[in-house]
């Protein structure tokens, strides 16, 4: 049929086989929330479908518009947000409840989508980036107050985007040393992560002496760089020390193992490891896992929904859905390098960069990689807030390939 040229039937495809068999597992779980998921499936298909039929041009034209309200509802959870679980990242309307983080994702996507489009964006001008990195910055740090770190980790998502777009991969660099000599001096002495920073910098200026042009410039950045890294290399424990209960024992469990925190930050990791390891090379079959039918994970059905694939299906079922999430996400990514149109190709981008992060963060936190932040996997975990921001940027996006696809420019 005519009408269908463009619809790109394998992401679609992906799209629902992984909403499908998310809600078969959640119902393993419990079989309440697994009915209520399929509500919601069937909500965000409706809204999916609204989307699909509208103009292609409205989310770019009304993209400021979208922005500033998603920021809006993330200030408006100080006065009137509910703490669920410890975080008020919520609001609640009888017994529904909204996260507006995650809809705020899609703001900033599309405000960031139609910024780095316009005719005047260069990152080379500072004016370009100070404004793209307010545009993300803004509600990053408004969630990272609220405080929900494991969110605010997602927005990196967006500087993927950007560095399609031309922005530095230093930037990236730099991030990955600072995070690194954080974790590193945690795990060994302070003293000798500075030895070790002052002799890497001392290399690689013997390497490059010849090749730099030394003024006091380029002088002065580099001995300001070698103090901030041996500040942070000293201050790391005392930063971990001043961390909430909770949030210290999170990032010692990485280090000291899950058992040495069994009664508290360690339980989840320690049974959501062993209903994983468990389940063997094919699993115990469906609702047969006596760790998730015994419901020895709390929340198993929202952040640590893995373990329950993991336990039912194994290893080979494990493998088969994150290789269904490489494919679904590459999809995007080469769908978004496709496009004619500059502002689809940014939405396609912080689209695919989203669930990249989302479910590398969530794996690594199932599988005792990474601290446990509270990152839902992509259109998997139990709730409607997630499923529907997730699948009203998945239509976005789908209409965006769909119109690019019959654009006769």
């Amino acid at each position: 049929m005519k009408w269908t040229e463009g619809i790109d039937k394998l992401g679609l495809g992906l799209y629902f086989l992984l909403c499908i068999f998310a809600i078969a597992n959640i119902y393993s779980v419990d079989q309440k929330l697994g009915e209520k998921q399929l509500v919601f499936f069937c909500i965000s298909v409706f809204v999916g479908l609204i989307i699909f039929v509208g103009r292609s041009k409205f989310f770019e034209n009304m993209s400021g518009i979208i922005y500033i309200g998603g920021v809006l509802l993330l200030i408006g959870l100080f006065p009137f947000g509910k703490e669920i679980l410890g975080q008020k990242n919520w609001y609640k309307f009888g017994s529904f409840t909204m996260q507006p983080v995650e809809f705020a994702k899609i703001g900033t996507a599309l405000m960031l989508s139609n910024y780095v489009s316009g005719p005047e964006f260069n990152l080379k001008n500072k004016k370009s980036l100070y404004t793209t990195l307010a545009i993300v910055g803004i509600p990053a740090a408004v969630v990272l107050a609220i405080p929900d770190v494991g969110s605010m980790l997602v927005f990196i998502a967006f500087f993927i985007a950007l560095y399609r777009e031309g922005l530095s991969g230093m930037l990236f660099a730099v991030g990955f040393l600072f995070a690194g000599v954080f974790l590193v001096s945690l795990a060994i002495p302070p003293i000798i992560v500075v030895i070790a920073i002052l002799v890497i910098v001392g290399g690689w200026i013997a390497m490059n002496y010849y090749k730099m042009s030394w003024n006091v410039i380029s002088i002065s950045s580099i001995v300001g760089s070698v103090l901030v890294l041996c500040g942070l290399a000293f201050g790391s424990p005392y930063i971990l020390e001043k961390l909430p209960k909770h949030q210290r024992e999170r990032i010692e469990v990485l280090y000291k193992g899950e058992k040495a925190f069994r009664d508290t930050s360690g339980y989840n990791l320690l049974y959501s490891k062993t209903a994983i390891g468990s389940g063997g090379l094919f699993g115990k079959g469906y609702r047969e896992g006596s760790v998730t039918q015994g419901k020895f994970v709390p929340e198993q059905e929202t952040d640590y929904i893995f373990c329950t694939v993991g336990e039912e299906w194994g290893f080979v079922g494990s493998a088969v859905l994150v290789l269904f999430y490489m494919i679904y996400i590459g999809r995007i990514y080469y769908l978004a390098e496709q496009q004619k149109s500059s502002f689809n190709r940014v939405f396609g981008y912080c689209f695919a960069s989203i669930l990249l992060m989302h479910f590398t963060i969530n794996l690594g936190m199932v599988m005792g990689l990474f601290p446990t932040v509270g990152i839902p996997l992509p259109y998997f975990s139990y709730g409607g807030s997630s499923l529907l921001a997730f699948s009203i940027m998945t239509f976005i996006f789908f209409k965006l390939n769909y119109s690019d696809k019959n654009s006769l420019v």
